[in-house]
């Protein structure tokens, strides 16, 4: 199959591992959010567990956003990440309140982040720009001008959307568009780090590409012909959403893109390659078809693109053949909600596992019974949650018909509240599936032990999708790094997990 080569670096068996989003994370070092460097503790914590996978959710650059999926380009890592221990500034106590807070707050950590790594960039960049190691990423981050370059225009015209931009202002000083440069010299001089510790340390690296970009990104500003803004993506109505989505991204122009050979993706992909070894394929349906409105419309006067059915599948497997064919990262898709029939058969057929969320394997056509483990594909991923679902607990108590239809599946006795037992049994599940992969949220397994959650359910939730909740996206993980190496309880706990 296509991805053989692919298999050979990563290997045909059972592989454990965990699921973070890296702002999520907190050390004695870490300076209000999580950072690159954090993540060699975490690796220390797999290689500690026999973890050898440590899923990331996305790292791109989202400015002010705190969602990872609307990015301001499709290359640049977020500088916020930074960590300014690395580089020998050990300012932990001017963050310590942020560092300390229940919630990420993000803008304040940026800007802070920001007028220190100016500071920074003022006492080093002569010397910096003189080194090979900087002349070098320049020669293979070619993308990185019109980025710093946008991200200089978005400073001088405080945060607007590029479509608002005057059309005639005067030019950028060098050292504006430098210091962005600058950021992304070294956030992927960190995160390069990193991915070598975690190779030394048998620990596979999962990044996640998002699919879509923000409109008000490098990307659309520098390289418009690959968009169509007449047209906005989303999701077509549904049993959740009986009006539909409209996420408000640009939709790819395809016949564009592969009249240039693909090069935004090739780009994209390459740029990725060099800190994962696996990825995560973001809404690997919308490669096969994807809901577009009309500028101005609703989402229910949405439509498929490509219209024409039969033109879902080549298109669906001309793109994912071109990732195989451009990286050696390994691909996991992410295949959730209403899947068209004709995509499993090409991820079977180009050896791409799927993902399977425990509570959604069910016979969905007959009589909406859960799918018996031993049935699961092995070229899949198992997990009990997502970053847009509710935690196993909240679940088990918002929908105690789901719950107790489940707890008859496991053989259990149904209970309104969900027992530290049953997720121990159920994560003991979720780890021996056929799959190959058995990936789940680092909270799932923390929940484990009162003392390392928050107090209530809803406070481990990641993200409430469809909703702007100033919540979403702020989680932080109630321990510290340093102290999850040192809990003998979750070291036990994980050690009868992944028993046989």
């Amino acid at each position: 199959m296509k991805s053989d080569k692919h298999w050979e670096k990563i290997g045909k068996y059972p592989h454990h591992g965990i699921c973070v989003p890296l702002s999520a994370l907190r050390t004695k070092t870490s300076c209000g959010i999580g950072e690159f460097t954090d993540l060699t503790l975490l690796i220390d914590f797999c290689k500690k567990n026999h973890l050898d996978s440590l899923q990331l959710l996305p790292l791109n650059d989202t400015g002010t956003d705190t969602s990872p999926y609307n990015p301001l380009s499709s290359c640049a890592l977020d500088p916020i990440y930074i960590s300014l221990f690395d580089l020998g500034l050990d300012r932990t106590e001017d963050f310590h309140s942020l560092t300390y807070s229940q919630h990420i707050l993000r803008n304040e950590v940026l800007a802070k982040k920001m007028e220190i790594l100016k500071e920074l960039f003022d006492q080093t960049f002569t010397t910096l720009k003189t080194t090979d190691a900087y002349k070098a990423f320049l020669e293979k981050h070619a993308w990185v001008e019109s980025y710093a370059t946008f991200k200089a225009l978005k400073v001088k015209f405080e945060g607007k959307n590029w479509t608002d931009w005057p059309e005639n202002y005067p030019p950028l000083h060098r050292t504006e568009v430098d210091f962005h440069i600058f950021l992304q010299f070294h956030s992927f001089s960190q995160m390069k780090k990193v991915h070598s510790y975690a190779n030394s340390a048998g620990v596979f690296i999962k990044g996640d590409i998002p699919i879509l970009i923000s409109p008000d990104s490098a990307d659309v500003w520098a390289e418009p012909s690959f968009f169509r803004t007449d047209v906005g993506v989303g999701a077509p109505p549904d049993y959740y959403s009986p009006i539909g989505q409209h996420w408000g991204f640009p939709l790819f122009n395809w016949d564009v893109m592969r009249h240039s050979g693909f090069t935004w993706w090739k780009r994209r992909m390459l740029v990725a390659e060099e800190l994962f070894d696996i990825y995560r394929i973001d809404h690997v349906i919308g490669f096969f078809r994807i809901w577009a409105i009309p500028k101005g419309a609703l989402p229910t006067d949405g439509f498929f693109v490509p219209e024409d059915e039969s033109l879902w599948e080549p298109l669906g497997r001309e793109i994912l053949n071109l990732f195989l064919e451009t990286s050696t990262m390994l691909p996991i898709a992410e295949d959730l909600g209403l899947v068209p029939p004709v995509v499993p058969p090409v991820l079977k057929d180009l050896g791409i596992c799927g993902t399977k969320v425990i509570r959604w394997e069910r016979e969905w056509d007959e009589d909406r019974t859960f799918i018996p483990y031993e049935k699961y594909e092995p070229f899949s991923m198992t997990t009990v949650s997502t970053h847009d679902t509710e935690p196993l607990s909240l679940w088990w108590e918002k929908h105690p018909d789901i719950a107790a239809k489940f707890a008859t599946f496991q053989h259990w006795t149904y209970e309104p509240t969900f027992s530290l037992e049953k997720r121990m049994e159920l994560l003991h599940s979720a780890h021996h599936t056929p799959s190959y992969f058995h990936i789940n949220l680092l909270q799932e397994y923390l929940a484990l032990f009162p003392e390392l959650i928050w107090g209530s359910s809803e406070d481990e939730r990641i993200n409430r999708p469809g909703t702007t909740l100033p919540t979403n996206w702020t989680y932080r993980f109630r321990p510290f790094l340093e102290e999850l190496l040192t809990h003998e309880g979750l070291e036990k706990a994980l050690q009868k997990i992944l028993m046989g």
